[in-house]
């Protein structure tokens, strides 16, 4: 049974002391795994993505990958409130959502002022008879 890529690509990285750019990577996959240039371009891109998911690899930036084992957490781990405070709401964002939340509940204010608790006790016993 023949290898994999990806375990081909874990071979490979494993053989290094340091990380190794994709490129480098990627093209001893293919002389491993016997792909031609037409196969090669047709898998490349399932290749990264199954790089991305497989636990074994980080990606350390400028496309360089290495073993996860070989990092300590802090140095790997992305904390996703970083991520997440990047994106932020302009004030006018929020003003304009408050206007509009005001207007909606004007709405229901004025169809509920009309009402007395008087008539809606009349109302509810019209309702049970």
């Amino acid at each position: 049974m023949s290898k994999s890529l990806i375990e081909h690509a874990y071979e490979f990285v494993s053989k290094h002391k340091e990380s190794v750019n994709f490129k480098e990577i990627w093209e001893y996959v293919k002389k491993e795994a016997g792909l031609t240039e037409e196969q090669a371009n047709a898998k490349v891109g399932q290749f990264f993505t199954n790089m991305m998911l497989d636990g074994r690899f980080i990606t350390l930036g400028e496309n360089e990958w290495d073993l996860r084992e070989r990092h300590v957490f802090d140095k790997v781990h992305i904390d996703m409130r970083d991520v997440y405070s990047d994106v932020q709401t302009s004030d006018d964002d929020v003003e304009e959502k408050d206007e509009e939340e005001e207007e909606y509940n004007k709405a229901f204010e004025e169809d509920g002022a009309s009402d007395s608790d008087e008539d809606i006790e009349e109302k509810d016993d019209l309702s049970e008879n």
